[in-house]
């Protein structure tokens, strides 16, 4: 198993051939949210734990929930967490979102999750743990929703990266949640390109009112990185 750091000084962590590998949609969701005033996160379906590592990073008040089913990636989850000396700040839950209850967990005021993009049967994929990466096999995104809208406090948050094609679908399903949308950020690998990815913070119980953000381009024309990747990737 090999292990790296995210940037000079950052975050290590682990990585399986077996688990879904570090994407840059996970990369911009850990960066999109503020942690302003967020002492309780949780990140639904870790994964390995890429997005909860981020986040520590990014602020120290920061106590995070990392939830994911599968029990190799649960594990893995768990090694990068005591690699990088953090289980007082971290724990692992190796659930099923849609069972955790407030009982349980109580409120968090900021929820992120890369969930599956596509709807059961789109695409191939060779192994039955990627395929419930990438396809709503084990939880849709109507039913992580409702999960987020129980588990945060009146006004929490919840961010995700969601495929610009399905964005509409994603809208109407957070909306019915009680969770209204409030920020959308879309992505594009240049200037000329269609977008690749949405950025989508929603607030339970929110006003409506959607405020769209510049798009966040990530070459610039010559094929270099553009600044704000520099920034977020730690390359300045």
């Amino acid at each position: 198993m090999d292990s790296f750091a995210l940037w000079p000084g950052g975050p290590v962590m682990e990585v399986s051939p077996d688990a879904e590998p570090v994407t840059t949609d996970s990369v911009l969701l850990a960066n999109f949210p503020s942690l302003s005033g967020v002492t309780r996160c949780a990140d639904f379906g870790c994964g390995s734990g890429l997005i909860g590592l981020i986040l520590a990073a990014r602020s120290p008040r920061v106590n995070l929930d990392l939830v994911e089913l599968d029990p190799a990636a649960a594990s893995l989850a768990e090694r990068n967490v005591s690699l990088n000396g953090l289980s007082g700040r971290m724990r692992v839950l190796n659930r099923d979102l849609r069972s955790l209850r407030e009982a349980e967990v109580g409120k968090y005021q900021l929820i992120v999750s890369n969930p599956p993009y596509y709807p059961v049967g789109s695409g191939t994929s060779p192994e039955e743990r990627r395929q419930n990466a990438r396809q709503e096999r084990t939880c849709s995104l109507s039913e992580l929703a409702g999960a987020a809208s129980r588990l945060l406090g009146d006004g929490g948050r919840l961010a995700l990266v969601y495929p610009p094609e399905r964005l509409s679908q994603a809208l109407c399903a957070l909306s019915s949640a009680n969770l209204e949308p409030k920020r959308l950020r879309l992505v594009q690998a240049r200037l000329d390109a269609a977008p690749s990815a949405a950025l989508l913070e929603c607030r339970r119980g929110g006003r409506p009112g959607l405020r769209v953000e510049p798009v966040l381009i990530l070459k610039n024309p010559d094929g270099t990185d553009t600044g704000e990747v520099k920034r977020i990737y730690h390359l300045n």
